[in-house]
Formats: C-alpha cells, structure tokens, sequence
C-alpha cells in the first residue's frame, strides 16, 4: 500500500486517451492507447478522470483534484490500485534498479523453450508484408465512393437482377463445377482465391484509413500452416463512433460480396472459357467462405468484432468465458462465488449461452483441423501434429480447469449443487460401464429376395420390344428387348466369306492336287471360321434380353424408343421376384463378432408408411463388402456408408463393411421400390466404454499400419 504523500510512477510521455462508445448502461469509457505496442486498454471514467491528473504527482493530491472537478467520489485507494495495472502493462517510464529487474523478470517470462516456440509459432504466427498506408492515401478518392449510399444501393439492384437472370440458367449454374476439374480450372482457382481474400483486406484498410485510422501492416497469417491474409486495423478502438468501427469490422465482408456480384454478372455475360470459371467461383464459392468463416462470431475474426459492438460488449469472448466457468462451477459444485461481474439476467443468460457455443464449436473446429492436418502430413509428422492440436487446443484447457475445481476441492460444501452432480456422475459413468446395448444399428436395405437387372452388354439398335407394361408379370426367358449390334452384324459379314470359302475349299480338296497338297490347314482354317461365326452368334443372342426367372417387371427405361440406340452396360428393365423379401445390411467390422445367424433382426426404413419389419439372420459374408451395389447407401449419393469412387467409378467403402443377409420378415410383402432404411440387429451385450475402446484401438491399428 503506497503511503498518500508517496509519489506516484511517471507515466509514458507517448500514450493517449481517446474517447470510445458508451457502455451498455450509458456510463462513458476511454480507450488508453499504448503506440508502442500498439495496444489499447478499455478504462472507466472514474480511471479516466484520474490518469487526466496523473502528473499531479500523489494519491492524495489526484483523488482531490478529482472530486472537486467531478461528481466523482475517488479515495486514495483507488488512485493506488491503478499503479500495478499500470505497471505490469509497462505504461510507466522506467526508473530505477527495481523496474528493470522487473523489466527483465517479464522477458524471462515470455521466453520459453524452443519445443514450445515451435507449438506456438505453429499454431498461428503473423508475417507482415507490406504498410499499405501510402497506398490508402493515394486511392482514398476513388475508395470513398465505395462508402456512398448511391454504391450500396446500386449493388443491391444489381444483386437483385443477377439472382433473376441466374435463376432463369439455374440448370447451366449448378452443373458448372466441369470448369474446374482441368489444370486450367486449378490455376484458375490459385488466382481467384487470394484475389478474393485481397479485396476483403483492401475493405477493412479503406474502410480504417476513411474514418482516420492508421493501417500499419498487412501480410500473412498463418494458422496451423493455413495462410490467411490480416490487415492490422487496432487503431479503430480509437474512434468514439461505434457505427465507424461497425464499418470498419464488415467492410471485408461487403467488399466480397460487392466482388461476388460482378462476378455473377461477368458469369452472365462473358464466354466460356477460364475467365467465366474465374467468375463463376467468385460468384459461389468465395463469398460463401467469407459468410462461413469471416462472419463466424466463434472466433476472433470480422463475425466476432462486429457482434461486440452491436452488442456493446468489449472483450466478449474473455467476459462470456469468464461467466461460462462461473456457471459451470456453480452448477456442478455450489462454491457460492458471486458472478464476475454485474449484468442484467438477460445479458447473464446471453453471456453463459454464448460461451458454452464457442465452446462447441471450437471443440468441433479444432478435431477437424487435428484430423486434417494428419491427413496431410506424412503418417509419423501427421500422428505428432494431431497430438499437439488435441494436447494444446482441447486437453490443455479441460485439464486447467479440471485443476481449478481440485485447488478449491476444500471450498465444496454439502450443497444440492454436488449431489446433483454426483448423481449425475454416478448415472453416467453406469450408462458408460454397464453392458447395456444388446443390439447393433447398421444401414440396410429392403427389396425383393431376387432381383435381376438386365443391361445391354454390347452398344446397338433396340428393334424389338415386347409390350410388357411396368409390374406385369413375366415367365423365365419371356423376351423383354431384342438389340441389334452394327458391329457384330459388321463383323460377320467380314467373316462369312472366308468361312464360305473355307467350306468349299474343305469339301472340294478330295478332288483338286493344289488343295489337297494343303493337308489339315484347310480344315483348320474352317473350323476356325466357324469358332469366329458361332462367338459372334453368341453375341448375338446375348443381345436378346429375357427373363432370367418368373417374376415383375419392376422398371423399364421408358428414355428408349423402338429404334433408338442403347448405349454399352445401359439399364434397360428389371425382374424381380415379389414372392418374398430380403434385406442387406452392412455391418462394420468391430461390431461383426457380436452378430449370430439366427439372431432377429427388425428392419425401419425411412419411409415410415410401410412400417417395421421383423426378420431374421441367416447369413453373414466374412468378407469385406469391396464395392457397394446399393448406390443409395452410398454418400456420394447422400447415404449414410462413406465411400469413395475408384478408377473404375464404382463405390468402395472406405472402411470395412460387411453384408448380413435378413430373411423371413414379416410381413413378406415387398414394396414395388427398394426402401433404404436402418436395422437393428440382436448382438451380444456390450457396455458403450468397451464399444468406444474397440473402436479406438481398431482406429490405432489400422492407421499404423500393423
């Protein structure tokens, strides 16, 4: 405690204070910039008033000038506890052996080790690349017509006809992606990306240098590796107008979504060709990245900024988490803490919410970069860098916490907040530990027990089509369609000649010395001819598409015309016996050992109208399903089994799954469609911790390749 007549520390000649907006209850707050820092401190107007009178020199003589030139009422005390603030963020001239030796303490501080350098500079580093405030100056004319209402006016109308015009080639848009699948589409995408990111920075730095503000850096921000380009606008906390920072903080954001809409008018007008591409991924991908990623007021970027000046809440993420600790403590344990600080319930209510969401969120966002950045890395690095994602981003704070709650373990009282949560502990850890689940729950399908899809097997003429309407029922090798192939029927008329001549020059050799000077080349040769005649035959008659077994016609490609053209492995029609049902599913590996054939089986598909089916197990592959036959299992086409396809394009899973035959449902009837839908297959009981531990150490195993 400094005595009232002891001299208070001199400040920095260089800081300033400035005006910033009101708070949320209308009292007046400042902002203390710090140039060399370039920091800026949030203060009340009681520190305000006292910082202007600093150079007073004592407590005593600071609080008295204040009370008697505001309505203020400051004590001694409150003038002496701004000194340590002060003084730890170095905002006092130095003097003295003791504040260099404190000067030296924080330095020796902030070093640390070079492993912890590295996570560190790994995670997020800055590289500036230029000081674009020249440059600002020089285009401030032209900029300033960007912030006119004429401006947004005329993007709105000329956003408004561009989604008009769009929607009228809706078909031409979507399907346009082809554009990017060449290396030109590639190249495209290298230049148009960054050229986005560089007008929304351009946004921010014309926005800050119009309201006055200075932009001393722009460049690269790297986080985990992924560059992102930063524009240093810290000199808006200077401005009083909250509305100017509002601006400021979304002029990124408005920037591209001005480029987005001359980009859909450039798609609109120009030819095809890579600028139309280029126009095109401005117009889509671009500014649905900036919504996704810059709008996102989880992390500090644009999102983040503009909800706390809406909201009126500086540092909202360290006051929200501050209230969500105080919340979950409170909940869990009853410490009885009063709250941080004093808000309304309304805002208290917020400020909990808010934060267990950035919570959330950044949980997810952190495991997809974890996930992400070993896949991208070479197996022994990518294993290191999840480890530290997971380590520094989601352990570190679990466990900083969880040693909070063990420091104050003497402050838990008997209090209904701590049986409730041992209460819920205890259910939760049996829920985890208890061998509950007696069933397995895998994708399925549900058709007929036999079904035959008939496709051409070589390119040709359809000249002749029974009239078989759709379900009608058919006899095994009942004509469905006769094809005709100009190839084979090419191919046989260059081989029936030869095979003429060959029989003639076989049943004429007995009477004629050249020919039967040939021997058995001649017969050879024939038989030859005949072998070529009968597979071309064959071919032929596979060009006859019957029944395979008595059955429903349950599809016919209405698209083919009697004389029209049936292109190769093209899907003409399908038979399918409606006698009974069967259903697929696909099981993953780890859950196999627990299925027995004879075990039941109840089958709900999403299409709850035709109700469960109750089957049984009555057969199991024990191999691997290598390609998925059901396209709408897929999650190329929306299902819920990943796949990938192959060089072929045909489905594989990209994890092990293996096909469980159902049979004997009930009903038995089968739906003139196939129904994708989920079984529940009886399994052994299992607890959901050794579920979790499988899964685990199938993941460990499979990854490190043993």
């Amino acid at each position: 405690m400094m005595e009232a007549s002891q001299t208070l520390p001199p400040l920095r000649q260089e800081l300033a204070l400035f005006p910033a907006p009101p708070q949320r209850d209308g009292s007046p707050v400042w902002s203390l910039h710090d140039p060399a820092a370039n920091q800026f401190y949030l203060i009340t107007w009681a520190a305000f008033e006292m910082l202007s009178r600093w150079n007073l020199g004592t407590p005593k003589a600071v609080s008295t000038a204040v009370n008697q030139a505001t309505t203020l009422n400051v004590e001694d005390q409150d003038v002496e506890a701004l000194v340590p603030f002060l003084e730890a963020h170095f905002l006092t001239e130095p003097q003295g052996a003791a504040t260099t030796k404190r000067m030296l303490s924080a330095r020796d501080r902030m070093r640390s080790s070079w492993w912890l350098w590295l996570i560190k500079n790994y995670l997020f580093f800055r590289v500036p690349l230029v000081r674009p405030q020249r440059f600002l100056e020089t285009i401030a004319p032209l900029s300033n017509i960007f912030f006119t209402p004429h401006f947004l006016l005329s993007m709105f109308l000329l956003a408004v006809a561009a989604l008009l015009l769009v929607f009228r080639h809706w078909d031409q848009f979507i399907n346009f992606f082809t554009s990017f699948k060449s290396l030109e589409g590639i190249i495209t995408l290298a230049i148009t990306i960054p050229l986005a990111k560089i007008i929304h920075e351009l946004g921010h730095a014309c926005a800050a240098h119009r309201y006055g503000c200075k932009v001393p850096a722009m460049g690269v921000a790297f986080l985990v590796m992924t560059p992102m380009l930063y524009t240093d606008t810290n000199e808006a906390w200077k401005l009083q107008s909250r509305r100017q920072r509002l601006i400021i903080g979304s002029a990124g954001i408005i920037a591209e979504l001005a480029l987005a809409v001359l980009a859909t008018w450039a798609w609109l007008l120009l030819p095809d060709g890579s600028a139309r591409g280029a126009a095109f991924f401005l117009a889509t991908t671009a500014w649905v990245m900036t919504l996704a990623l810059n709008a996102s007021p989880f992390l500090r970027f644009d999102g983040y900024f503009i909800l706390a000046d809406l909201l009126s809440i500086p540092n909202l993420h360290p006051r929200s988490f501050a209230f969500g600790r105080w919340w979950l403590r409170e909940t869990l344990f009853g410490f009885g803490n009063h709250e941080p600080e004093t808000v309304t319930p309304d805002l208290r209510r917020f400020l909990i919410i808010f934060s267990l969401a950035v919570w959330i969120y950044r949980l997810v966002i952190f495991l997809g970069i974890a996930l992400l950045v070993y896949h991208f890395f070479f197996k022994a690095l990518g294993i290191l860098l999840f480890a530290v994602e997971i380590i520094w981003f989601i352990a570190l704070p679990v466990t900083s916490e969880i040693k909070v709650w063990w420091e104050r373990r003497s402050e838990i009282g008997q209090t209904p907040a701590l049986y409730r949560s041992l209460f819920l502990l205890a259910i939760g850890l049996l829920l985890l530990l208890l061998p509950w689940q007696a069933s397995v729950s895998a994708p399925a399908i549900l058709g007929a027990a036999r079904e035959q899809r008939l496709v051409a097997p070589a390119p040709g003429w359809l000249i002749e089509a029974p009239a078989t309407a759709l379900n009608s029922t058919v006899k095994a090798g009942d004509l469905l369609a006769s094809l005709t192939s100009p190839d084979i029927d090419q191919r046989k008329a260059e081989s029936a000649p030869s095979a003429s001549l060959s029989r003639w020059q076989v049943n004429q050799q007995s009477f004629n010395e050249e020919l039967l000077s040939q021997g058995n080349v001649l017969q050879k040769r024939l038989h030859g001819d005949a072998g070529i005649l009968h597979g071309l035959k064959s071919e032929e008659a596979r060009l006859q598409l019957r029944a395979p077994f008595d059955g429903t016609v349950v599809y016919k490609n209405d698209e083919i015309m009697l004389g029209g053209w049936v292109a190769d492995r093209e899907w003409v029609a399908s038979v399918a016996d409606l006698t009974r049902n069967r259903v697929d599913v696909y099981v993953e590996e780890m859950d196999l050992k627990r299925i027995n054939i004879g075990g039941s089986a109840r089958f709900i598909p999403d299409a709850v109208e035709y109700g469960a089916f109750n089957c049984k197990i009555t057969g199991i592959d024990r191999v691997s399903t290598t390609l998925l036959d059901d396209f709408s299992l897929a999650s190329f086409y929306g299902g819920p089994i990943l796949t990938h396809p192959d060089e072929q394009h045909q489905l594989t899973p990209v994890s092990p799954h293996y096909r469980v035959r159902l049979d004997h449902c009930a009903p038995g009837s089968v739906p003139p469609v196939r129904l994708r839908g989920v079984a529940h297959l009886e399994a052994t009981r299992q607890s959901p911790a050794l579920a979790l531990f499988r899964q685990a150490w199938l993941t460990l195993i499979r990854e490190s390749g043993l």
